[in-house]
């Protein structure tokens, strides 16, 4: 199974078609296999007076505080949503959006959508979870800020409301923008994957990709990360995106990774085997040695090429008699 990598444009579109279009060309051209986007009403989402986060609040540089007015600008309607599934369809994509409210799930549902990807924040929202449980899809679960304990019960409000456990994916992640590397604890995420016996993988916001390649060295076997066209430009999550030059450095290193990591089978390589014979040794003569005369010690040498006796059989040689004449270096 070939790694599932999103591209998270997020709300990094700033509000516009034209830049979610461009957006989607960057993870076409990246090579990955989805490119996702947010799916709201800022009235369903958050109360008029909720405050932005800090990050937020640094990433952008109105003195609004307010996180109703920032998302209300963000908010894509339904002829879009329309509009970039069938620009994806015509680029051979997946979209997918994450969806923060029933009526944006709804929306999702009848717009065809085969995976539904719950956000972090939205891991303790029980009838939200039911709702999405009850779909029947695939479901993409992250858990920044989640303890075991959490993830367990919104696996089980999940599977109990009809989606089985084999269609369900849990991304280890941390919700800071950006996330220091000493809280990544990506040994998390093979402890998820051990005490669920489910599928999983990594919900990425560290600045850089090695974070990403390391998690795939893991056994990830989703990744999610936000990009950009550009972190300079305004808006809560460009700075902690990728470019698109690195968005593609990260999805080149993530399918060597995958190539290299192979079958886990140990034994000799296709392209090694014809070097067993360059690079191992066999039993030769260390000096002349007559017909009848006795393999010892002193007349045996271990020397290249790998094309006569191993070396493994000294033992059982020595004390034999050589069945013919041997010159010095000749293979026994």
């Amino acid at each position: 199974m070939s790694v599932f990598i999103i591209a998270e444009a997020g709300v990094n579109h700033n509000g516009s078609v034209k830049l979610a279009k461009k957006l989607i060309d960057v993870a076409v051209e990246a090579g990955v296999d989805a490119v996702k986007f947010q799916t709201f009403k800022a009235e369903k989402l958050v109360s008029k007076n909720a405050q932005k986060a800090e990050y937020q609040k640094k990433n952008l540089d109105d003195s609004d505080d307010s996180q109703f007015n920032m998302l209300k600008k963000l908010e894509l309607d339904v002829t879009t949503h329309k509009e970039l599934i069938e620009y994806c369809k015509s680029k051979n994509i997946m979209f997918l959006s994450t969806p923060f409210d029933h009526e944006s799930i709804e929306m999702l549902c009848d717009l065809g959508l085969k995976i539904f990807k719950i956000p972090s924040g939205e891991i303790t929202n029980l009838p939200y979870l039911r709702h999405i449980g009850s779909l029947g899809k695939e479901v993409i679960l992250s858990t920044g800020m989640a303890d075991l304990g959490e993830i367990e019960d919104a696996l089980d409000i999940l599977v109990n409301a009809g989606t089985p456990k084999e269609k369900i994916t849990v991304l280890h992640a941390n919700t800071m923008y950006p996330t220091p590397m000493e809280d990544v604890n990506l040994n998390a995420m093979r402890t998820i994957g051990l005490a669920f016996d489910v599928a999983f993988g990594y919900s990425d916001h560290t600045l850089g990709i090695e974070v990403d390649i390391a998690a795939v060295a893991m056994g990830a076997s989703c990744i999610e990360k936000h990009f950009t066209l550009d972190k300079s430009m305004e808006g809560p999550d460009h700075k902690a995106s990728l470019e698109p030059d690195e968005l593609k450095a990260m999805v080149n290193a993530i399918r060597n990774i995958e190539l290299a990591l192979g079958s886990s089978v140990k034994k000799p390589s296709k392209s090694e085997t014809p070097n067993m014979k360059v690079a191992r040794k066999s039993l030769v003569a260390s000096r002349t040695i007559k017909k009848g005369e006795l393999f010892s010690e002193e007349n045996l040498s271990i020397k290249r090429p790998g094309s006569g006796i191993s070396p493994m059989r000294f033992d059982e040689m020595i004390g034999t008699s050589a069945i013919k004449d041997y010159v010095e270096d000749e293979l026994i």
